[in-house]
């Protein structure tokens, strides 16, 4: 991943090969590209060439947020999009359904210059969204021989055999089987019940840190919901780019063609310093 230049928005890889959209990480679980699409073209109709893909994909976050959870919190702008889409990245840097807790936190978090209670904060949006099988599969199949992972509730891990038959049937499931649209904290109290969906989710039980910070959350909503949100604005500041680095992108979906004049380019940039810019 590029950092937070929306470069996983790219249809096309100017440099050949699979974008990041492709990628096995996001696809076909990364979806509402054509939200993101229809907030682009309102906003190009009332301002162009001046709010980037990226600011734009940082806003929707902060509405989804709002909608979904009664969470305010102010979103800096001023970032820039990318114009690399390498799907190997996402492959890399998006941490997997089956990442150990060490990988969870020090390959993919600390890297990108995140906690472990970032990490523990930020794993609490698996509250909202759905899964595909493949994701949780080998939790409960070994082949065509029903397991049940250690961490898993018996009766949880027969429904989700129910629903995945096997690794490619494309149905989902909810993250959160109690409240699946609710951005809440009912994630961190569905770990010690064995309804973590993902390996992932178990493994913030199984480091005594990860599950001190995991019964905190579960016992105070407020908190959470305000360290989330300044997770979610600390997030958004990860390799950013910004003044004459990238490009803000007339169309989310490919690069502006060559000939895009730099000053044209720079429209709407605070010109003092080059980086982001308060906005709400």
């Amino acid at each position: 991943m590029q950092g937070c230049d929306a470069s996983v928005l790219l249809t096309k890889n100017p440099a050949g090969g699979q974008t990041e959209r492709d990628a096995t990480p996001n696809n076909p679980s990364l979806r509402g590209f054509e939200v993101i699409d229809a907030a682009k073209a309102a906003v190009e109709a009332a301002c162009p060439r001046t709010v980037s893909c990226a600011d734009i994909i940082a806003f929707a976050a902060r509405d989804s947020v709002k909608l979904t959870g009664n969470v305010d919190y102010q979103v800096p702008a001023g970032r820039r999009d990318g114009s690399v889409s390498n799907g190997t990245e996402a492959l890399h840097n998006l941490p997997p359904p089956n990442a150990t807790a060490q990988q969870l936190a020090d390959t993919f978090f600390a890297n990108k210059f995140l906690t472990l209670e970032d990490m523990v904060v930020l794993s609490g949006a698996h509250t909202v969204g759905r899964s595909f099988c493949a994701s949780f599969f080998n939790r409960v199949w070994n082949g065509n021989t029903p397991i049940v992972d250690a961490g898993l509730d018996p009766a949880y891990a027969a429904q989700l055999r129910a629903l995945c038959p096997t690794r490619d049937t494309l149905a989902t499931t909810p993250m959160d089987p109690d409240t699946p649209a609710t951005l809440d904290n009912n994630y961190y109290k569905l770990l010690p019940q064995g309804k973590g969906l993902f390996f992932s989710d178990n493994q913030l039980r199984v480091n005594a840190t990860m599950n001190a910070l995991v019964t905190r959350f579960a016992a105070n909503e407020a908190e959470w919901k305000q360290r989330f949100a300044d997770a979610m604005v600390k997030m958004g500041h990860i390799e950013v780019q910004t003044g004459r680095c990238g490009q803000i992108r007339v169309n989310c979906n490919v690069v502006n063609p060559s000939t895009s004049s730099p000053e044209v380019e720079l429209a709407g940039e605070d010109q003092e310093t080059g980086g982001a810019v308060a906005a709400s």
